[in-house]
Formats: structure tokens, sequence, C-alpha cells
């Protein structure tokens, strides 16, 4: 989850509807007919508000079932996530209640979702032209230091976790953080071994550049980026560099791209590091619209900085970006390496990006580009799919 927000050059918040562009019959019937799979979504906060239905669609965020359905989307992976900052006991109670909204939710809308930990359950539901809801731990700190709590994720569904999140764990070095164990402690590496044997993907989006190498070395199965785009066309800390990507793909595993404005551009980055008084101002009018709600901050926070893209008042980040690092990526990496990770309803989208119907522009996109409709549907899901067995085939051959 992002919780970054461009400066605040409006106090008006405007709504503006938002519809997907026209797409060649050819997408629609490439995209509509392929697993699509999002390694990466935020609406999980919003399933703890009992006045939020998911099954009916909405003016503000990014995720409900009919959006999805508009924009033929198969599986989406729940992020749980709290605070880095929040450790310990609360922090399991809190992860906790999320992976049971989680659940609830699948459990009140048995027509239109399917609870899904494996690659087989994926394809079950595009089958039955439901969505599959899969769950991933954004946060290592969230287990407590406790690898009975790693084990209790993995059986109630999760099926990936992100080593950090923001902050350095006791036991691993964030991408955001001064580091502190230089990469992976002792302990770490026994993390991703647990998880291995679980079949628990390992998540290295968030982490330091070091704790990735360390869990590369350690694990025995392909590791995902779950949201992460390139640090060649946007250095962020938490995109990943050439090199990462290749090895990332020499290991078997997928960088699943993702969406957030300032991982997609440069020039959004360069504009917020020459406003430094970006993050106050915006802070302050996020606290005078939504006090401290959280899903509330996530959600307007968004709707406001592409309300100023499109006004001008800020540097406008299209969604074509999001191509750009796709087709970055599957030149460094493969085709067989590239997936997507929104990070829907945690960050703001780019302009033509602004919720999930707007998929299949992806599709049409990549086609315009020259990929074969084999490549195109490795990227939206094959790949993904291709991880999580061959993660499960580990975790077996493990347990023999």
């Amino acid at each position: 989850m992002i919780r970054q927000f461009a400066v605040l050059l409006s106090g008006v918040l405007m709504t503006v509807p938002t519809f997907a562009q026209s797409v060649s019959e050819k997408a629609r019937k490439l995209h509509f007919s392929s697993i699509v799979i999002d390694t990466h979504d935020d609406t999980t906060q919003r399933l703890l508000d009992p006045h939020f239905d998911i099954a009916v669609p909405h003016t503000d965020g990014n995720i409900d079932l009919p959006r999805m359905r508009d924009g033929g989307l198969t599986a989406i992976f729940f992020s749980i996530y709290i605070s880095g900052k929040i450790m310990g006991p609360d922090a399991v109670k809190q992860a906790l209640d999320q992976i049971d909204a989680v659940r609830e939710t699948v459990r009140k809308h048995p027509n239109g979702m399917i609870l899904a930990t494996t690659a087989d359950d994926i394809r079950e539901a595009k089958k039955q032209h439901k969505i599959a809801a899969l769950m991933g731990v954004e946060g290592g700190h969230m287990m407590g230091n406790d690898l009975a709590v790693l084990r209790t994720f993995s059986e109630l569904g999760v099926r990936y976790m992100t080593l950090t999140h923001m902050e350095n764990t006791e036991w691993a070095d964030s991408s955001t953080a001064k580091p502190e164990h230089n990469g992976l402690t002792d302990f770490g590496k026994d993390v991703v071994r647990e998880m291995n044997r679980l079949g628990v993907m390992v998540d290295i989006s968030h982490v330091s550049d070091k704790t990735f190498y360390d869990a590369l070395a350690i694990s025995k199965a392909p590791l995902i980026a779950s949201h992460s785009s390139c640090r060649a066309l946007s250095n962020a800390s938490r995109n990943m560099t050439d090199d990462m990507i290749r090895a990332l793909a020499k290991n078997g595993g997928v960088i699943q791209i993702n969406y957030y404005v300032g991982f997609l551009s440069q020039q959004f980055r360069d504009y917020e590091a020459a406003h430094p008084e970006a993050e106050t101002e915006v802070r302050e009018e996020v606290k005078k619209r939504c006090g401290t709600d959280e899903i509330c901050a996530g959600v307007a926070g968004d709707q406001i900085v592409r309300e100023l893209m499109n006004t001008g008042k800020l540097p406008k980040v299209d969604w074509t970006l999001i191509v750009d690092h796709i087709d970055h990526a599957v030149k460094i990496a493969g085709v067989d390496h590239v997936g997507l990770g929104s990070d829907f309803d945690g960050a703001v989208m780019p302009v033509g990006m602004e919720d999930a119907t707007h998929l299949p522009q992806i599709t049409d996109a990549l086609l315009k580009k020259g990929y074969s409709e084999s490549d195109i549907r490795k990227i939206l899901g094959e790949n993904t799919l291709r991880v999580m067995s061959e993660v499960q085939r580990v975790s077996r051959d493990l347990n023999k």
C-alpha cells in the first residue's frame, strides 16, 4: 500500500465519471478469454467498513465486483495490510481481522466469488465466471516474529507474504528505511525457508536490494515482486533495477508491474522532489476531509491527484506508462517473467486507469505493440499461475 500523494494545488475535489477507452474487438476477445490476475489490491481496508458492499458498483475507489467483471479480471490478491510501525500481538490481531474480512466477503457472495489458494482454483473460477479471491500479507511484521503465526496465515489461505513494508522488520531491511540488518538476518532466512515449505510465495516488493538478493539465494522456489515497476524508467527504490529483474527471471520468478504514478513516471517524481512542501499540504487537506479514516484518505487522495493531473496542475501521468514498464521488463527478463500488480485502492492511479474497467486497454496496447496472443496471455495471468504451481511443487517436495 502506498500512502504518498503529490502537492495539493486545489481544495476542490471534482468527482468525474470515468469510462474505459475503446479497444479493438480482437483485444476484447483475447482479454475476456484470458485469465487476468492482479497480484496486489488494497480494497481489503474497505471490506472492514460495514457500509461497503463489494457486490454493488461504486463511484469512488477502483474495485468492486461489477467493475472487476467489466474489466475482465479473473483473480485478485487482496492485500492484508497494516502500518509497519505496528508490531507484536496488535499487528497479528489486525492481520487476522483483515483475513477474516476477505473470507467473510467471499462467503457472503458465493455467486460472484470463490476463495482461491491454487492455480487450479483460479482456473475453476474462470470456468464458473466468478472472481477468484486470494490473499497476500503485505509486510512480515504482521507475523509477530513467530513462525507459528506464519503457519496460521497459510492455513487461512494466505498465498504470499511481502517480507517487509515501508519499515524494517526485526529480521529484514526495507527499501524505504535505513538498513539495520544488511538484508536478512538468520531468522529472516528461516522465514523464507518456512514459506517455501508452506507453499507461500516470497514477495520481494518493498524490500531492500540486499534483502532481495539474500532471499533469492535462500529460496528454493521462484520469488515474485507483487507490485513493483522498473527503476530504469522511474528511479524509485521500490522499483527493481534491471539486474534485479534479470536475477528474478533466472530464479523463475515474476515482476508484477505497479500502476502507481510515482513508480511509473520520472517526471512526476522530479516534480515531487522540487516541491518539498507537498507532503505537508497533502496531509493537511486529506486530514481535513477524512480525519483519521485511512480508507477515506486513500480514496480521496487518489481522486484529488488525478483530478489535478487532468486539469494540468500536476504533471499528467498517462496509463500508457504501465505498458512501457511491461515492455521494458519483457525486454530485460523475457515475456515469461512479467505480470500485473496494480495497487488498486492503495495508490494514485494514472489518468486513463481509474479503475478495473480499464484493464482491457492493456491487452489492446500490447497487441498494437506486436505482442502475440500467447505472450499477452502470459503477462495477463499465466506467468503468475506458473509461479503458483511451482511454489506448490517445491512445497510438496520439501514436505515428503
